[in-house]
Parts: structure tokens; sequence; C-alpha cells
């Protein structure tokens, strides 16, 4: 019997502002789902895709609402909303492993490096959101979160790893050139 069960699914539900989801129950499409005596799911997964999600406020308390362990997150999807950014609070799930966020609308590349306080995320989707347009896009993300192993469904490899490195301390030299000349 494995410890987690399957995944809240709220996906689908026409969600215009995550505290919507508190009225919302999950759909169960997998196996009989685990709850704790206070009715939480006890699970380590969260499905909130294809709604109409603007931005993430309140989404501590709907990940209280459900999850019996909430902090102790492992997989989020936030695919196919309207994010304009990658909010913070999602720092604060410090054992996240994979995060969807595909499909949104993340015009920043910069909204990228928020996320580089999550040591255990090891997948990111991306794609589909108007970053993905942005030149160097790809090394851009694998050089500030050196941890990955797969971004928008497709490996990491050695030699992307590599570039992205020397990328990243050629970005950090030129940067402290920068500040050296002004001085």
């Amino acid at each position: 019997m494995d410890m987690y069960g399957p995944p809240v699914d709220l996906s689908f539900r026409s969600l215009a502002q995550i505290s919507d989801a508190l009225a919302a129950k999950p759909q169960n499409r997998h196996r009989s789902a685990k709850t704790n005596s206070e009715g939480k799911y006890v699970c380590c997964s969260m499905i909130l895709n294809n709604n109409k999600l603007p931005n993430l406020v309140g989404f501590l308390d709907v990940l209280n609402h459900f999850v019996d362990q909430p902090l102790k997150l492992m997989w989020l999807d936030m695919s196919f909303n309207k994010l304009k950014s990658i909010d913070p609070v999602l720092c604060k799930l410090h054992e996240l492993r994979v995060l969807y966020l595909h499909g949104n609308r993340i015009t920043k590349i910069a909204e990228v490096d928020k996320l580089k306080e999550l040591q255990h995320l090891r997948t990111i989707t991306l794609h589909g959101n108007e970053i993905e347009n942005q030149k160097g896009y790809r090394r851009y993300v694998i050089s500030n979160l050196t941890q990955l192993k797969m971004m928008d469904f497709s490996a990491v490899t050695r030699d992307e790893r590599v570039m992205a490195g020397i990328w990243r301390h050629s970005k950090i030299q030129s940067k402290g050139t920068k500040e050296s000349s002004h001085d």
C-alpha cells in the first residue's frame, strides 16, 4: 500500500480565483482517495490546471483546506490558467519536485529566478508562456534552476547543463566588470 493517495484534482472547474476552489469537491478519477480524521486528503499532489486563475492569492488556504500535510506537496499542476507571474508562495513548498506552469501568461523570464529556492525541483514546464519566445529561454531556465532534470517535457542534457553553467558564469563575470567600472 503506497503512502499517498491520488492527487487532489480541481482541474477544469472554471475557477476565476483560487479561493473559489474552497467550495469545490475534488474529482476522483483514479482510485479511492485517502483522507485523515479531519477529511483532508493524504496526498502530495494537486491539479489545478485548465482554470482561469490570474494569480495564487489564497493558495496556501486552499492547500491547507484539502491536503493533510500541505507543505509536503511534491507535485503541482497549474498549467493552462491565466498566471502572469510566478507567485513567491510556491517557494514555501520546499518539497516540490514537479511544477507545471505551461500554457499561462508569464511574460518576464526573470520570474523563473523566484524558484531558485526550490532545491528539490526536478521537473518544470513553462512552454506556452510568452517567455518561451525570448532568446536563450531554455538556457536561462537551466542556468538558474541548476537542479532540473526535465524541462518542458524533455530531458535536460549534460551538454545543456555545461553550456548553461558557462553562460551563468559569464553573466556573473560581466556583471562584476560593470559594477567595478562604475566605482
